[in-house]
Formats: C-alpha cells, structure tokens, sequence
C-alpha cells in the first residue's frame, strides 16, 4: 500500500501475462464497466514501468492504471494489448500525471499472402483523453517501430490529435521516435507551445528545413535534438543559427548535415556522421 515506484521488464522478445484471471480461462465475471471487483492497493504509486509484458485482452492495464491516483510518471514500453480503454482510465484516475513514454510496436497479422492487417490499437481518443484530464503533463515520449514512413495510418494516432494533446498541456520535452504522421506543420504548430524547451526527433521521415524554419520561434525552446533526420540540410541547420537562441545542439546520422553547417549553432553542439550505438538503442536495434 505504501509503493511509489514499481517496475518490471521481461528479456527482450519474451512476453508475460501482466493479469491473468484464472490462467488462460476467460474470467466469467468480467465487467468492463466496473473495476472495482479488482482489488489492487495501488493508490500510492508515483512512478511506473512495464517493458516487454502482454495483458490479457479482457482486462487490459487498465485495473492497474485505474487505482493509480497518486501516479506522475508512467513507463510502457512495448505492451502487447495496450489500447484506448487503458489509456482513457489512465487519464481518468491519475490527473497527476507529469510523464509518459510509450513505445509501440506495429503488430501484423496476415491469413493470406496477399492481405495484411496492420495497425496498433491506439487511436486519437486516447490522445483526447489525456489532453482533457491530464493538464499536469510536462514529459512526452512517443516511440513507433515497425511502421512504414510511407503508411502514417497503421499508427492510428493522427497529427491533429497529437497536437490537441501539445497544446492542452505544459509540455517541457517532447521524443518523437519514428512518428510519420509528424511534418512541418506539426513543426509549425509546436512553435507556439509557450513551455517546450526539450525538442528530440528521430527518424521523422516528414520533417525538413521548412519545419527548421519555424521551431526556431518555439519561446522557450533552448535544446533540440535531430537523429537520422534525412530531410533536414544545412539551409535548416542555418535557419537555426540565425536564431541565436538554442543552447544545445545535437545532429546524428543526419546524412545531409555537416559538420561545418552544425559548427556555432548553439552554445553546445555534438556532431556525428554515424549510428553510435546510442543511437541504435533509440532506434530499437541490436547492439
């Protein structure tokens, strides 16, 4: 009763029942308008992460996130079955809420060769959710993998809903990894957000110099962060120096950037051509 931080992970690619009512037996008295025939103390819980584990389908997380109401940071990481309820009775219960990273993975399923469905569980009512009961929002983490740069609807999540979300609440750092529903002009609407000062983007296939031109006007934005970022070039990298206001500077495997285009942007600038091995863990690889 008295836990405030809890977190458990599987080894990667092994999946663990989270809530199994009665082993693999469907539970009989499942309601799914009513939680309390779940009895988890979990009121005090400030801090959560769960990586690598599968829920059941008829429960969800959402008993768990449910009685979370002290919760202010919450870890997904790779969740099979996450959806919208657990997310909405997320938003419901834990008003608190200053943190959330979620990372995804698109999960295909095929009955023939020639059809594949393929689109996470996740829609923008969970983006609409969070934006109307979690005004303390302050951290964003938004991981994709397994989606196609050319295909933004297998993520379910759309650019629109993703900006109500931005602007309904005080985000101070924001991590888009792989999110090819995001272009220049959720470049341009970010620009407003009065309290983002954490800009990291990896793998934002839509995002070049124009949206360089705008997130410069971001208020308070002093670090911004470009990782294997292919359409930003040295004219965006220059709309950023002109501004004079970004204290850091991080360009990674950015192939279209130099060195001598990165060189005195901000008053802190890491440069690298390649794929550290940082940078593969970001981008879910093997290292």
């Amino acid at each position: 009763m008295k836990l405030q931080k809890f977190e458990f992970e599987r080894k990667r690619g092994r999946y663990d029942s989270l809530i199994a009512i009665g082993g693999e037996v469907y539970d009989s008295s499942y309601d799914a308008h009513n939680m309390d025939i779940y009895d988890f103390c979990c009121e005090s819980l400030m801090d959560l992460r769960l990586a690598h584990i599968e829920t059941w389908p008829e429960v969800g997380l959402r008993v768990v996130l449910g009685k979370c109401k002290a919760l202010e940071k919450l870890c997904l990481e790779y969740v099979r079955a996450l959806n919208d309820n657990d997310m909405i009775a997320l938003s419901r219960s834990c008003s608190n809420l200053k943190s959330i990273t979620l990372w995804l993975k698109l999960e295909r399923y095929s009955s023939d060769v020639s059809y594949c469905e393929s689109r996470m569980s996740f829609t923008d009512n969970s983006l609409y959710a969070l934006a109307l009961n979690c005004r303390k929002l302050q951290m964003v983490d938004l991981r994709f993998t397994g989606c196609s740069r050319d295909w933004p609807s297998e993520i379910g999540f759309t650019q629109q809903g993703f900006l109500v979300l931005i602007q309904s609440c005080p985000i101070r750092v924001l991590v888009l990894n792989n999110a090819n529903f995001f272009d220049d002009r959720g470049m341009k609407a970010l620009s407003s957000s009065p309290h983002l000062e954490t800009l990291e983007l990896i793998l934002c296939h839509a995002v070049n110099d124009v949206g360089m031109h705008f997130i410069v006007h971001t208020p308070c934005l002093s670090s911004l962060t470009l990782r294997a970022c292919h359409k930003v070039t040295d004219v965006g990298v220059a709309e950023l120096g002109r501004a004079h206001k970004l204290e850091s500077l991080v360009i990674e495997n950015c192939g279209r950037v130099s060195l001598q285009a990165a060189q005195g942007v901000a008053k802190s600038v890491y440069y690298s051509s390649k794929c550290s091995d940082a940078l593969k863990k970001k981008l879910g690889f093997s290292v």
